[in-house]
């Protein structure tokens, strides 16, 4: 970061210095992510049932967050010297020195990180932040090459600028899905109307309704629903019932956290959503 900088100052290329100001982001990227898995692993209490689990889902939020604002400096920047408001004098060859340092450094950084990036919305979030640099960092390198070898220096500004596409790019998935956790979406990875037919199909199971499917954090699904059984079904046969609901939450859709509320009748039982399944089933 601090090579960038200096690089980009002394060799005026906006590239180097779009760069050096993404690994500054990269820093809090990383401390962010660092810091959300320490509180993340913090025991639960009486005012935090969950803990801190969504702390990683915070800590993604604001490294999508700050991807953007650097991907808007960039575009700014790339825009007066498109336009000529700003002369463009840059040295080639000490851009691509420091282009090819930081280059290596970005690759170490993301093969460190690639491996728990598919597990962890917080890895993620830093994962992109140092492919984007990555990509960057390729981008200086190509401009010093045509620097050097052609005097082109407009170079500079229109590959700054498609270095900011491939940010906002590589960044909108990592957006959508804390998003998608924040708003308590059901996750990608569960059939909501599949698992209710499943359950439904259960001898002694009427009706499964009031069922909600979240994440909390990644990794560590939530179902929470009430099921209507025979009111005739002796009490081992209700515990058998909720073992297997259990077993097919947890096994087969990996959700982590089950609460399962039995009835017997439906007199006083106000809640009613996703009874969609039930509608689908009578349309065939």
């Amino acid at each position: 970061m601090i090579a960038e900088l200096i690089g980009g100052i002394l060799s005026g290329s906006l590239a180097l210095l779009a760069d050096a100001g993404h690994m500054i982001t990269d820093a809090m990227a990383i401390a962010l992510a660092l810091f959300a898995l320490w509180i993340g692993d913090r025991v639960e209490d009486a005012g935090r049932t969950y803990g801190f689990r969504r702390a990683e889902v915070l800590a993604a939020a604001i490294n999508a967050i700050s991807l953007w604002i650097i991907v808007a400096w960039i575009f700014f920047e790339a825009y007066h010297r498109l336009r000529g408001i700003e002369d463009i004098h840059i040295e080639g060859p000490l851009m691509l020195i420091v282009g090819t340092l930081g280059l290596i450094v970005n690759i170490a950084a993301a093969w460190i990180l690639h491996s728990n990036s598919e597990h962890s919305l917080n890895v993620e979030g830093a994962f992109w932040h140092v492919m984007g640099d990555l990509m960057g960092s390729v981008g200086v390198v190509i401009s010093g090459i045509v620097i050097i070898t052609t005097g082109w220096v407009l170079i500079d500004p229109i590959l700054s600028v498609l270095i900011g596409l491939l940010i906002l790019w590589s960044s909108w998935g990592l957006a959508k899905k804390v998003v998608a956790v924040l708003l308590e979406a059901v996750p990608a990875h569960v059939d909501v109307e599949k698992l209710c037919d499943e359950i439904e199909d259960m001898p002694g199971v009427a009706l499964i309704h009031d069922v909600h499917v979240w994440t909390i954090a990644s990794g560590y699904e939530a179902m929470t629903a009430h099921v209507l059984v025979d009111p005739d079904l002796a009490k081992e046969q209700t515990d058998f019932i909720l073992r297997h609901i259990r077993e097919i939450a947890t096994g087969k859709y990996h959700i982590h956290h089950v609460t399962i509320e039995v009835e017997q009748t439906l007199t006083g039982c106000t809640e009613n959503h996703l009874v969609s399944h039930l509608l689908q089933r009578q349309t065939f």
